[in-house]
């Protein structure tokens, strides 16, 4: 996808007073929106952030987004009011420094209220040089300044410790220091919604995702409808077949479908045209296309979750066809578990999006016409060589597929012959049930590269301990151990069920990686190609 002829956006960068950004949001003029998490920092934290700016040390930048889109926002912040937003256009977001404002607004605006453990009761003391929360609501002494008289010149500079000589001084210059501390501010103007989590991700000070899911939460959120509510409990319908842990934008995306949009995420920001009782039916019939498609994940193809899942979205497309297809034929399950194997090794969804996420969606259309898988677009499939080229990765999409052609083989361990814990090695807490064929000490010491020695082609499921058994040996030595305790002809079959082909099997028993590796990349190939290219069995 190219750059496009002019940019959709446009970035402003500057400074601006940081005070002035606080009395803006105390004022309604820079709103939070409602995906806005609560404010979390600790006391100690609140203190140091104080005693920066007292210092003028940098804190970092803050993101605001202007537009003319309306989203639900909070009324308070740090548990202080805030004003009304003014009627008029545009309105300024505050996407990122939410909980640094926070403590500057609650230090500056905070309002006694027999509350004297408040968060927001600091003091700074003159004799010391240091912020402090105080413990009483009493008037301080004349060395300590409540911190909410820096918003306030008149009753600041008429206080004692501006009377004393001593202090003087050094009231006044932590009074300059706050109003006169300038952040860094980005703002993004002129961008459509959906764009606007991409740069959040890039530029945010902070891990905090920002994503779709927020957005279309606050564009449509009322009292009484909110889009996370329904969405979490779309999630906890999943639960039974482990698929609970489905990301929010994915579910989304299952819910613009529905909706009769697409899965972009512009499509996605499109619900916010929807009424709430309009989106409460929308989201009840993606859930139940959810359900089903986690059940034809988990009893068709044998995922035993999320997790085992190479992207995402082939559960936001499955979805699609489940609400719109509630009793497939067994031809359409054929047709859609070849279509599952075709987007798991063709690498389809790796950059899924634009005329992509429109070809595939009227491809559903048809599909649920009943017009044949032909019309699913499932991207080009792999040579052989991709299993020797591709590095196996823990969570890498490839790698995941690979691990389900294992899975569905019912693979035993090499040295114990028990089957090996498909449901185990499918969650991918860890990467322990997956290990190299030709040890990698072994191949590092023959001078392979790592790309060679990684490849999903040398990866197979064995237990930890048959590992450890295996070492570092060469698998003429290993795989002789074996055949002494169980035989030759059942170690081939264990082999056999870890896709190790005879061609293969018999080119290890020589030490020969190059020729191993090419001929279990070919049985691989061949076994995905088969899967793909499997039909509905013919009932006896």
């Amino acid at each position: 996808m190219g750059l496009g002829a002019k940019p959709v956006r446009t970035l402003h960068t500057g400074t601006e007073g940081l005070v002035d950004i606080a009395r803006d949001i105390k004022r309604g003029e820079v709103l939070l929106p409602k995906f806005q998490r609560e404010f979390v920092w600790k006391r100690r934290q609140v203190l140091d952030l104080l005693d920066s700016i007292a210092r003028d040390f940098p804190i970092g930048s803050v993101l605001l987004w202007e537009s003319r889109e309306e989203l639900a926002s909070d009324r308070t912040i740090a548990n202080l009011p805030v004003d009304e937003p003014r009627d008029g256009y545009p309105r300024r977001y505050l996407l990122d420094g939410q909980q640094r404002l926070s403590t500057i607004c609650g230090a500056l605006y905070w309002i006694p209220n027999n509350d004297p453990s408040s968060y927001w009761n600091i003091v700074y003391d003159l004799e010391i040089g240091a912020f402090a929360h105080a413990t009483s609501l009493a008037t301080p002494p004349d060395h300590q300044i409540p911190t909410r008289l820096l918003a306030d010149a008149a009753e600041y500079f008429n206080s004692p410790w501006m009377r004393n000589a001593k202090y003087k001084e050094q009231a006044d210059t932590l009074y300059r220091r706050f109003q006169n501390y300038k952040i860094a501010v980005a703002t993004i103007k002129d961008m459509p919604a959906d764009e606007v989590a991409k740069v959040f991700s890039r530029i945010n000070s902070t891990a905090t995702t920002l994503t779709i899911a927020d957005l279309i939460r606050a564009a449509t959120w009322t009292s009484d409808f909110d889009l996370a509510d329904l969405l979490d409990g779309a999630a906890t319908d999943l639960a039974p077949k482990q698929f609970d842990s489905v990301d929010p934008p994915t579910l989304l995306r299952v819910v613009a479908a529905t909706a009769g949009h697409g899965y972009s995420g512009e499509d996605i920001y499109k619900l916010r045209e929807h009424a709430p009782t309009e989106l409460r039916e929308i989201v009840k019939r993606s859930a139940e296309g959810a359900r089903r498609a986690a059940d034809f994940l988990a009893t068709d193809l044998g995922l035993p979750g999320e997790r085992a899942l190479p992207y995402q979205n082939q559960f936001a497309v499955l979805s699609d066809v489940f609400q719109r297809v509630e009793k497939p034929t067994p031809q359409q399950i054929a047709d859609l578990k070849r279509w599952f194997w075709r987007t798991s090794f063709s690498g389809y969804f790796t950059n899924w999006a634009g005329a992509q996420m429109i070809a595939t969606r009227e491809a559903v259309k048809a599909f649920a016409a009943g017009h044949g898988a032909a019309m699913l677009p499932g991207g080009n499939l792999p040579g052989s060589e991709t299993w020797e080229r591709t590095r196996f990765r823990q969570g890498a999409a490839f790698s995941k597929a690979h691990a389900l052609l294992l899975a569905h083989e019912q693979p035993k361990d090499l040295r114990s012959g028990r089957p090996i814990d498909i449901g185990k090695a499918l969650s991918w807490s860890n990467d322990k049930e997956y290990h190299h064929f030709f040890p990698q000490a072994y191949l590092k010491k023959e001078g392979h590269s790592e790309t060679e020695i990684n490849c999903v082609a040398n990866i197979i499921m064995l237990s930890s301990i048959t590992n450890i058994y295996i070492s570092d040996q060469r698998p003429s030595e290993y795989l002789r151990e074996l055949i002494d305790l169980h035989g030759e002809d059942t170690v081939r079959a264990y082999c056999s069920a870890s896709l190790i082909s005879p061609d293969a099997f018999d080119a290890a028993l020589t030490n020969d990686y190059d020729a191993f590796r090419r001929a279990r990349a070919a049985h691989l190939h061949r076994k995905a190609m088969d899967q793909i290219a499997a039909q509905p069995k013919t009932p006896q």
